[in-house]
């Protein structure tokens, strides 16, 4: 296994999550700005090269429906930079992160500020997650 990078994409801030090594569990790692896709893909490769990280999951925020807004399209293109940095990029449909993200914000005792800086890096983590246990289970 290798380690892999989540990516909870915003206009905003990016939250970054690493997986360990044995490719089973994904940590919030730290929040980045949010910019052009190609800027937020040279930051996201320096992390990756830091971590060892070859892969990145991206959040697909797709809406309720399953449709495609503005926000996938930004999330597609950040995909595509990350590719051209030389990385491998794998899109997830991140509906709900941040709603389970906060969730476990609440059970570990966060609050008002504290959970609002936390929350990017911990719904890049649940998304990380989640595909760390689909591929576990032989889904991806």
């Amino acid at each position: 296994m290798t380690v892999c990078l989540g990516v909870d994409w915003g206009r905003a801030r990016v939250g970054v999550a690493v997986s360990d090594e044995s490719g089973l569990l994904a940590h919030p790692l730290e929040t980045l700005p949010g910019g052009p896709p190609a800027a937020v893909a040279a930051a996201l490769k320096t992390v990756a090269v830091d971590r060892g990280a070859g892969t990145v999951v991206v959040g697909l925020p797709l809406n309720m429906d399953g449709s495609e807004g503005e926000s996938a399209r930004a999330a597609r293109a950040l995909a595509a930079a990350l590719e051209s940095e030389g990385l491998r990029a794998i899109l997830r449909d991140e509906r709900l992160s941040t709603w389970r993200a906060d969730a476990l914000l609440t059970e570990q005792g966060a609050g008002g500020r504290a959970k609002k800086e936390r929350r990017d890096r911990a719904a890049a983590a649940v998304i990380l997650q989640g595909f760390l246990d689909e591929r576990r289970r032989g889904g991806s």
